[in-house]
């Protein structure tokens, strides 16, 4: 990776392209620590460390840590996620849309429009429930209708200025810009980790400099299953057959359909890890220290220190990992596109025979990507409840599955980018 890096610095074209990226992201993570006005930012930070799983978690987790310092970005991108699933979703129930996504890049253009209009509704409505959660815990300074538009407006205008910068990486830079600024927020939170697990194991009078290098030796071998199931799919052959229009032959030739294990890439933990912070996140802003009854119950029962939390984790991400490979994987569609152009699977009678096969394929291949992505998720959490020291390791199973899958996808594009330019030094 690092030689692919470094060839591709050589070519002028690309060098501009990284720095640009590079640039971008400076900026974003400088917009990180602008705080917003008439805000206790130490209310925002005791949400975040008072140890339960709520939605704020999260989103200080995708921010890099701008949520809990209460500063423009506090909100992420997490209000274009959503929008980008919200669409995804009513692609698949409404025609109009569907026709939409058929129609090329023209197509794309406009779903891509939509998307954003929808990004800065949604930013509207999340920052105006976080500010009437933060008046009600007291977190604002002189509240009214002006404090309220300006908390708001700053709140939905970081959200807006993110969604800029992410499209100005992918069209202007390398890598998709939403990725690479998710990414960015999660790699800024290494080093706070680093520091708090080298303190937590040295820092004692006991000073365990072997746990600190098995954690080490572990986290490395975790990357590199992530690495494996990323890169893994399961190819099936298709054969296209001859046919001569005027006098010319075309079809002829052999390729492959890849199923990808992760097909759902991360969307499924997201899912998840969202529908069950949603109960403590609602008890959290009715009553953020419940001392006993149904809040203090929820808020035990939704924590990570609980095991039964790691198997509902476990189960909902299996479920959302065929729903998801359900409606952005149509066999369907595969073979019905295959039989106009005269593919087919060797062996298989095109058609439903086809489309079955897909299907029984793809619903194996979803299987073992589910398990991993359930496994990867409650890892951390299970070693959290087997020693609580290891709770410091603040990377969880979301986060490496992003930082990779991004990492990997931002080298491919540099491979491809290269490729194109005619340049063969980094396969030497």
């Amino acid at each position: 990776m690092f030689k692919i890096l470094k060839n591709a610095w050589g070519i002028p074209e690309l060098r501009k392209k990284m720095l640009y990226t590079l640039l971008l992201l400076v900026i974003f993570r400088f917009g990180s620590v602008i705080p917003v006005p008439w805000l206790y930012s130490e209310a925002l930070a005791s949400w975040v460390q008072q140890g339960g799983n709520t939605i704020f978690n999260i989103m200080d987790m995708f921010s890099g840590g701008a949520f809990s310092q209460a500063t423009v970005f506090a909100m992420g991108i997490s209000p274009y996620i959503n929008s980008s699933i919200i669409i995804q979703l009513l692609t698949v129930a409404i025609p109009a849309l569907e026709r939409l996504s058929k129609e090329g890049e023209e197509g794309r253009k406009k779903i891509a429009k939509i998307t954003r209009y929808v990004t800065v509704v949604l930013a509207f409505v999340q920052a105006a429930g976080l500010y009437i959660g933060l008046n009600s815990a007291g977190a604002v300074m002189n509240p009214g209708v002006f404090t309220f538009f300006v908390i708001v407006l700053s709140f939905t205008a970081g959200t807006a200025f993110l969604m800029w910068l992410g499209e100005e990486i992918t069209e202007k830079g390398i890598g998709n810009g939403i990725s690479l600024i998710i990414f960015a927020g999660i790699v800024s939170r290494i080093p706070h980790m680093a520091v708090s697990v080298w303190q937590t194991f040295t820092g004692g009078e006991s000073k365990n400099y072997l746990a600190v290098l098995l954690i080490l030796v572990f986290a490395v071998l975790v990357i590199g299953l992530v690495v494996l199931f990323n890169n893994g799919e399961r190819r099936i052959p298709v054969q296209y057959a001859k046919r001569v229009v005027g006098r010319k032959m075309y079809g002829g030739q052999s390729t492959h359909i890849p199923i990808k294990v992760t097909m759902a890439g991360v969307m499924p933990i997201i899912f998840a890890m969202s529908l069950l912070a949603f109960p403590s996140t609602i008890v959290s802003l009715v009553n953020p220290n419940p001392t006993g009854g149904f809040g203090l119950w929820v808020m035990k029962f939704f924590n990570q220190g609980n095991p039964w939390y790691a198997v509902i984790y476990f189960i909902l991400i299996v479920a959302f990992t065929y729903f998801y490979t359900a409606i952005s994987f149509s066999p369907i569609e595969i073979a019905n596109n295959m039989k106009k152009n005269g593919g087919f699977v060797p062996g298989i009678r095109p058609g439903k025979p086809t489309s079955d096969f897909i299907a029984k394929v793809s619903s194996r291949i979803t299987l073992v990507g589910a398990f991993f992505l359930g496994f990867i998720a409650i890892l951390p959490i299970v070693l959290a409840i087997i020693d609580p020291k290891l709770s410091t390791i603040s990377i969880g199973g979301t986060s490496l599955l992003i930082v990779v899958g991004v990492a990997l996808e931002t080298v491919k594009q540099m491979e491809s980018q290269m490729l194109m330019r005619h340049y063969k030094g980094f396969l030497e």
